[in-house]
Order: C-alpha cells, then structure tokens, then sequence
C-alpha cells in the first residue's frame, strides 16, 4: 500500500527543531499563506509530510538562495499552477489516447517542463 504524502502528525515544536526554524518562524509562514498545516480539535498544528517538504522549499528558497517572501510566495504559487497544468496536460492525453487518437506524444512530464524539487535548487556562484 502507498503511503500517502498527506499523512503524519508531525507537532509545531518537533518541525521547528528538525529544521532549526523558531515556531515563530512557522506561524509567520501559516499567516502569510505559505503553509497550510491542518489543526486537532484542540487547535495544535499537525504537519503532514506534503507540508514538511513544501517547508523545505522555503527555506532552502530563504536560506539558500536568498528569496524574500513575497518571492517565495510567487515561486510557490507558479510551482503549483505548473503542477495543475501538467495533470491537465496528462489527463489530456489519456482522454486523447481513450478515444482512438494515436502518437499522442508523451515527453517524460506531460509538458516536458522540469519538475522542481526543493534538492534541486542550487545557489548561484
């Protein structure tokens, strides 16, 4: 069975120090939009493992390269309308391919655009 990205519990105190980000720091980027972690009944922030790599964009965004937030927050929101697209895109294709279209070209992501992953980026010399 897969596990689902969505899933884990992970509390504001046990993120912060893993990634050695003050809990401030946390709330600011939930305030801002940045972050979405859901809440228990209680109003304890859980972060799902989805919301602990998104995390790590940012700050390898703030840290590393050096990103404002409202640059974070315009990366973040191309990176996820790039997403939508490129399921779109994929769900184009099947369409095309279900009703008998055939070549349907299939480049390795539906738009043949390169995925970002928060690893990838790298700061300029």
């Amino acid at each position: 069975m897969a596990k689902d990205p969505r899933m884990g519990a992970y509390m504001i105190g046990v993120v912060s120090t893993r990634y050695s980000v003050h809990p401030q720091t946390l709330r600011l980027y939930e305030r801002e939009g940045l972050l979405a972690p859901s809440r228990t009944e209680g109003k304890t922030r859980l972060y799902s493992d989805e919301d602990l790599e998104r995390l790590e964009f940012i700050l390898n965004l703030t840290r590393d390269l050096g990103v404002n937030l409202a640059g974070v927050e315009v990366v973040l929101t191309l990176r996820d309308r790039l997403s939508r697209m490129q399921e779109d895109m994929e769900r184009l294709a099947q369409a095309l391919e279900a009703a008998g279209v055939k070549d349907v070209p299939r480049p390795a992501s539906a738009t043949g655009l390169v995925k970002l992953v928060p690893h990838g980026l790298r700061k300029r010399s």
